[in-house]
Formats: C-alpha cells, structure tokens, sequence
C-alpha cells in the first residue's frame, strides 16, 4: 500500500466488512460521517459496472476538535477516510495514515494529535485482524 495509508485484506463478504468496520471504528472514539458508495455513483453518473467500493468519512469529535483548535484550516483534510471494498475471496480495507494527511499542514503542533489518530486507526485494524487474510 502506499505511504499515505495502511490496510488489511478480510475473509469477509463486502457488507459484513462494512459492519464490522463501523463496529470496530466506534469502539477507539470515531463515528462515520459519510459513506459514499462509489460502486452506485459510477454506476449511476457513468453507466459503467464497477467491484463494490466505498469510502467511510470516519471522524473522532475528540481528535478534531483539538486539530481544529490548533488550526481552523485543518478541515480540509477531515474526516479520516477509511475504504472498503470487494477483492476476490473478501474484502480489502484501506486507512488514510493521520500522520501523511496532517503533515500536509507543516504544523508541529499537530504531530501529537496525529499520532494518537493513527495509533487509534491501526487499533482499528487490529481489531479486524481475526479476519485478516494478508495486511500491508
């Protein structure tokens, strides 16, 4: 995967990995603020039959509040994006790395923050990781 994020491949259906993602992102403090299925929007606005995707907008009330705090601006790189989608045999889910997305803002005062997101987010994947077939 690439530097701007880390994943795990699941031994679960697509819906099922959308569940437990959701369940397991509750439990370290983040709601989902959107869900954009992406599969239905292509499909709708290009005609084109594409694998099951989407993309979760995950947010920690917490984590952004204080981001915010430190610089109002740090909205543009809210929420935390998290993709699930359909592979062969499962599911893939993908985590945008808190720490690439917020060293974007070249704050200093944002290094701890983004630390404690991404230490929640690889609990997160953690979490999943009965079901995990391979993680990179």
């Amino acid at each position: 995967m690439a530097s701007y994020g880390f994943g795990a491949t699941l031994a679960l259906p697509y819906e099922q990995a959308i569940e437990r993602v959701k369940e397991a992102l509750k439990a370290e403090g983040f709601g989902v603020l959107t869900e954009i299925d992406v599969r239905r929007t292509l499909r709708e606005k290009l005609g084109l039959e594409t694998a099951p995707y989407v993309i979760l907008g995950a947010c920690n009330p917490h984590l952004a509040h204080r981001a915010l705090e430190i610089e109002p601006e740090l909205g543009l790189l809210l929420p935390c994006n998290v993709v699930v989608r359909a592979v062969e045999n499962g599911s893939r889910v993908e985590i945008a790395d808190p720490q690439a997305m917020l060293a974007l803002s070249g704050n200093a005062q944002l290094d701890q923050l983004a630390q404690e997101a991404r230490a929640r987010l690889q609990r997160v994947l953690a979490a999943l990781a009965p079901l995990s077939t391979s993680s990179a």
